[in-house]
């Protein structure tokens, strides 16, 4: 992350949100790059290279989704999303093509700071370097096929791990059913869900001391499933 403040560009059209917008961030300790234009955005994203990007969709010049791929192309900054756009298949859209998170407007400042600390803070993603990954207690050794959570380790069967290793490789990003699908089983069983979710509910049972409370794997009903540290309880 560079510098001491996070660099969040603001893509957004409309004068008074990205004014509140700018403010907000600001004030939580965040340096504001303002874009009023698709093509503005993209060209700032690739000069300036913030650590992360809020982006509407509903652009004057060309369509967010189009930031979102060109954008992708080339990097994985966190892309978050925030769009009066709340239908499901619009929300698939934007993950497919590499959205980490999607806030509807509108939308509570509480949740859009928590949601851009958890895309800046579970951005991790395995390079030729470093081959292992770290999500709250869970470690994966990619090179070496190996796994465990606080220590103890677990046996997973080679479907298990490649699911696994696709969601480790994107913690902290929302990854769709289609994506997980081709990406585990292949374009020809990309429309069929049933396989992911018994292999979801396997890695649950193995990788969480109680599945049905602090989850690794989180589901986003209707889109997919992320990887990303249980919170904790006190």
């Amino acid at each position: 992350m560079s510098g001491l403040q996070p660099k969040v560009l603001v893509i957004e059209d409309d004068p008074q949100v990205r004014k509140f917008l700018t403010i907000t961030l600001t004030s939580h300790d965040y340096t504001v790059i303002p874009a009023e234009t698709g093509r503005e955005g993209i060209r700032l994203a690739t000069s300036v290279k913030p650590d992360a990007v809020l982006l509407d969709l509903g652009l004057p010049d060309i369509d967010g989704t189009e930031v979102i791929g060109s954008i992708r192309s080339w990097s994985k900054m966190p892309i978050l999303v925030v769009s009066v756009r709340d239908q499901e298949e619009e929300k698939v859209k934007a993950f497919d093509l590499g959205a980490n998170d999607y806030v509807t407007k509108p939308f509570g400042t509480a949740e859009l700071m928590a949601r851009l600390r958890a895309s800046l803070r579970d951005s991790i993603v395995a390079s030729a370097e470093d081959t292992r990954v770290e999500v709250g207690d869970l470690c994966i050794d990619l090179a070496a096929h190996k796994v465990s959570v606080r220590d103890n380790p677990i046996k997973l069967s080679p479907k298990e791990f490649a699911l696994l290793k696709v969601l480790a490789t994107h913690a902290g990003k929302l990854l769709t059913h289609k994506y997980l699908m081709q990406k585990v089983w292949g374009d020809a069983q990309a429309d069929d869900n049933q396989y992911l979710r018994i292999y979801i509910a396997q890695l649950r049972q193995k990788l969480e001391i109680d599945p049905a409370r602090d989850q690794f794997i989180v589901n986003e009903p209707g889109i997919g499933y992320r990887l990303e540290a249980p919170s904790k309880t006190t």
